[in-house]
């Protein structure tokens, strides 16, 4: 395995399903227009496009029964390395309705699995494992965990990557966000909402979102990227915050492109070491995902072509 390779872990994964349906509205029945049916989980995103890029990935987390098989056919079918533990509940079903004529999209997600103690014991041993043979410098903790996972979880994983050698990210929301900082990752990657809501404040300017990240997060972790949506991203370090928006595109759907861009941030980290020039990497896969259905679909080709046509990030410090 490369040394640049990543180890994703995915609490919630799911089986991700998008319909596109114009003119979407309560009390009626429809019929979609397009659907994409793919094995999802924020986790399994990212490592998606970390391979389309060029990089090595494997993926962990829970499956379980008809639905944790259809994510992991599916998952070989794509080629993706993977060693999920077992869960004897059902895993999720997530659906997204995407609405072009309207410009809306409504998502449905299910729990999750419960997941018992016993079941969870088992992933942080085969998290062990797979740090020991895959070796990864990368270990993405991403997405909100199963019913039973303590609030504390991730910190949990955190230390276990950091004393493997992996340099760990963080993407979650709420209590398992708070929580999972004090695991002390190395990146911490929140879209504007889950920061909003970590501080209990509405941040209204681009100065105050970095001002947010370096009170709240930088004391626990060196890298923070907040990601905006359709107005770009911020990231911020101990030093320097930059603000990048995104080229105009066609949007399609935004499942996903959180995802995309932590992915191609990683990737270009790897050969550049360069945050900023890694902020435009992955608001370009975040635009590049946006133009597709299915999260994690964009192509290479597409995300160099949007990361020539960005311009440079704004300082904000």
């Amino acid at each position: 395995m490369s040394t640049d390779s990543l180890l994703t872990v995915t609490l919630n994964a799911a089986v991700d399903r998008t319909y596109r349906i114009d003119g979407f509205t309560l009390d009626r029945v429809h019929r979609p227009s397009k659907q994409v049916v793919v094995a999802g989980g924020k986790g399994v995103n990212v490592a998606r496009v970390y391979r389309t890029l060029g990089g090595h990935a494997v993926v962990t987390g829970f499956a379980g029964g008809l639905n944790g098989r259809l994510i992991q056919n599916a998952l070989r079918r794509e080629g993706m390395p993977q060693s999920f533990q077992q869960t004897r509940d059902e895993s999720r079903v997530c659906i997204a309705v995407v609405d072009p004529a309207n410009g809306t999209q409504t998502e449905v997600n299910e729990m999750g699995p419960l997941v018992s103690p016993a079941e969870l014991k088992g992933l942080r041993a085969r998290l062990r494992k797979l740090l020991r043979e895959v070796q990864p410098r990368w270990l993405a903790l991403c997405g909100s965990a199963a019913p039973g996972c303590p609030a504390e979880v991730y910190a949990g994983l955190a230390r276990i990557g950091a004393d493997a050698g992996a340099t760990v990210i963080l993407d979650t929301s709420g209590e398992h966000l708070r929580a999972g900082i004090e695991g002390r990752p190395w990146m911490v990657k929140p879209n504007i909402h889950e920061l909003e809501w970590l501080v209990g404040a509405s941040l209204e300017s681009d100065a105050e979102i970095a001002a947010a990240a370096r009170q709240v997060l930088l004391p626990r972790c060196e890298v923070v990227c907040v990601t905006l949506g359709g107005r770009g991203a911020i990231c911020v370090t101990s030093d320097q915050a930059w603000l990048l928006k995104p080229p105009e595109i066609r949007f399609v759907s935004a499942v996903g492109s959180g995802d995309a861009f932590v992915a191609a941030f990683l990737w270009r980290y790897n050969s550049t070491g360069n945050a900023a020039q890694s902020l435009v990497w992955g608001v370009a896969a975040g635009a590049a995902n946006a133009e597709v259905y299915g999260a994690g679909f964009c192509s290479r080709t597409h995300i160099e072509e949007l990361a020539a046509r960005c311009s440079q990030p704004v300082s904000l410090s």
